[in-house]
């Protein structure tokens, strides 16, 4: 089942008198139960078009479709609710809230999308175990290095079974090992609980769990398949 479309999207930057294409009308399609990995040389629009995906940025023309419902670029103001509704995203400059702990960061993205109390609390240190960040749960950002900032932005964007995961380079910073339990584990989200999974990423390992590989070239897509 299709999750998320994208139709002819493009993206323009403006820069002085210049106007940069970095988008060449792609079209995507992201289906439930799906990994896709999206792999493509730097400034090639990679990570422009996950935050247009993403609800992060507006096309500058074409359509994104998610869940069945248009995302207006003339109403900006409703980005957020369409990222509060369907999307996790692990950013790959990890963007936790430095005065929160590993739990409270988990546990605050899950009372944004609606779940409080003692249920957003059971969830966030669900995640945190499945990263191995139990026993770091109550250290603050600060006292974390990169790779527990990692697990913690990718436990924060499993959690609440959002339907979208977004992922910008989710194994970047956290050694082999954990680098594939982390995609182990979006295998089984997306198999087990339904959830279309799309991952920017150079990492070689991510192919091994990707049902899909696409390419993306001066801002237009090649998809190479399975």
């Amino acid at each position: 089942m299709t999750i998320l479309q994208a139709r002819e999207v493009t993206k323009d930057f403006v820069e002085g008198r210049e106007t940069l294409r970095v988008l060449r009308g792609i079209s995507l399609n992201l289906h439930r139960g799906e990994v896709v990995l999206l792999e493509g040389p730097s400034g090639s629009g990679k990570t422009t078009l996950l935050f247009i995906l993403g609800c992060l940025l507006s096309p500058s023309s074409g359509r994104v479709i998610m869940e069945g419902e248009e995302v207006d670029p003339r109403r900006p103001d409703r980005l957020p609710e369409f990222r509060k509704r369907s999307i996790g995203f692990v950013f790959q400059q990890f963007h936790l809230f430095s005065a929160l702990t590993a739990l409270e960061n988990v546990e605050y993205a899950l009372n944004v999308k609606g779940l409080t109390g003692k249920a957003a609390r059971r969830e966030a240190e669900r995640m945190l175990a499945a990263v191995e960040l139990w026993e770091r749960r109550r250290a603050r950002p600060r006292d974390l290095s990169g790779g527990q900032k990692q697990r913690v932005a990718i436990a924060r964007a499993l959690a609440g079974r959002t339907a979208i995961l977004l992922a910008d380079e989710p194994t970047a910073s956290i050694d082999s090992r954990l680098g594939r339990q982390v995609l182990d584990l979006f295998a089984r989200l997306a198999r087990d609980e339904d959830r279309a999974v799309l991952i920017v990423s150079h990492d070689p390992k991510v192919r091994t769990v990707a049902d899909r590989i696409i390419r993306i070239e001066d801002g237009r897509l090649l998809e190479e398949g399975t």
